[in-house]
């Protein structure tokens, strides 16, 4: 593969925390709207050598070259690295391994490279490609994901603390995480997530087969684990309006508790759905979920469904999360106490769901989108 300069000049590589082809999350969206400002190669969480024979997502993904392009302007690489790749004995040999391969993967494409958004905290990406621009793109605050992650506080905080200091740039999804980093004197910019709204503005879709509630419908959409107070979903569930969850689940997070849940009559568990499937699951809910407990995790997270719900339509109910209030927006209503977050559900099942509101709904979504955030990181990196 070997596109050539004029295409792959100024590129963008974009160290991602998430597989090109799982969940789409923000560092799919960010690369596709990113791409319209510079070339993009997007960089695929290392996996070891043994992972692809466990995994069978992961073996799909190594399917053919590891280096390939995905979207016009797209280019995606896997870098397989040796078992264990984040111990502290084996990440030097797996900074090693990226760093040459990840040469080669630019030189592959003949390009050179404006900027390295980094996610990565154990694997120095930085200063080998010849890079004008070292981001460190804060999406999570690892101390507080310590236990959610199964690591050592002490040394996500140590690594956080490396790759912040070693950026010349810091853009993070909470505003709370930029006044921390900019008390430290890192040079920080709040860049929190966006929305995909073309791909939820839809009208009159069919309710999908598997949609057998009644209505009300109150619905969630996203991955079901620690973040999630059940309390807030079986008080819903016992308001009498129908729940709807949509996305994979913990397997260790409360297994009996989650049963007993999902078991009622009024409660729908579907599993996780592709990103270009959700429209119709949407169009069936009568009001979005953002039902994230008051966790020191929590209070730093930006979830994009907040906005997707708005681009389809939805009323929500959320509760008061900062980046949720940071939207500021009649169109969200906040609630943290169990029987609180139920009456909030009930009243906006209970809203006339009028085509002025529902528009107001979506034009508050498409101030938030993406393209939006992109524009933004590229103007960070002085490419507009």
């Amino acid at each position: 593969m070997k596109p050539g300069m004029a295409q792959w000049e100024n590129t963008i590589v974009i160290c991602a925390a998430n597989r090109w082809d799982t969940v789409k999350l923000a560092d799919r969206h960010m690369a596709e709207r990113l791409s319209a400002h510079a070339p993009i190669l997007y960089v695929d969480p290392p996996v070891s050598h043994l992972t692809r024979f466990i995994n069978p997502a992961v073996a799909t993904a190594l399917e053919g070259p590891r280096l390939r392009i995905v979207a016009p302007n797209i280019a995606r690489y896997t870098p397989v690295v040796p078992p264990k790749p984040m111990h502290p004995a084996v990440v030097r040999s797996t900074e090693r391994v990226i760093r040459r391969e990840l040469r080669n993967a630019i030189a592959q494409l003949g390009g050179d490279v404006r900027a390295v958004v980094s996610t990565w905290l154990f694997v120095n990406v930085y200063g080998f490609l010849g890079e004008q621009h070292r981001v460190y793109w804060w999406q999570d605050d690892p101390i507080g994901a310590a236990d959610h992650w199964g690591a050592s506080a002490e040394r996500l905080a140590a690594a956080d603390e490396r790759l912040g200091r070693s950026s010349d740039l810091v853009v993070a999804v909470n505003e709370g995480a930029v006044e921390r980093w900019r008390e430290r004197g890192v040079r920080t910019e709040f860049l929190p997530n966006g929305c995909d709204n073309e791909s939820f503005v839809a009208d009159d879709l069919d309710c999908p087969s598997d949609v057998t509630l009644p209505h009300p419908i109150a619905g969630f959409v996203g991955h079901i684990n620690s973040r999630t107070d059940l309390s807030l979903l079986e008080a819903v569930a016992t308001g009498g309006t129908s729940l709807l969850l949509i996305g994979p689940k913990d397997p260790v997070f409360e297994p009996e508790r989650f049963r007993r849940l999902a078991d009622r009559p009024n409660v729908s568990w579907l599993g996780a759905r592709r990103f270009e499937e959700l429209p119709p699951y949407l169009s069936a809910m009568d009001v979005g979920l953002v039902p994230y407990g008051s966790t020191e995790f929590n209070r730093w997270i930006f979830p994009m469904k907040t906005l997707e719900y708005l681009a389809a339509g939805l009323p929500v109910v959320s509760t008061s999360l900062p980046a949720v209030r940071w939207l500021d927006t009649p169109l969200v209503s906040l609630a943290d106490d169990a029987d609180d977050f139920a009456r909030a559900v009930r009243n906006a099942c209970a809203l006339d769901q009028s085509a002025a509101l529902v528009a107001q709904r979506r034009s508050f979504a498409e101030q938030h989108s993406w393209d939006e955030r992109a524009a933004r990181l590229a103007e960070l990196v002085e490419l507009i």
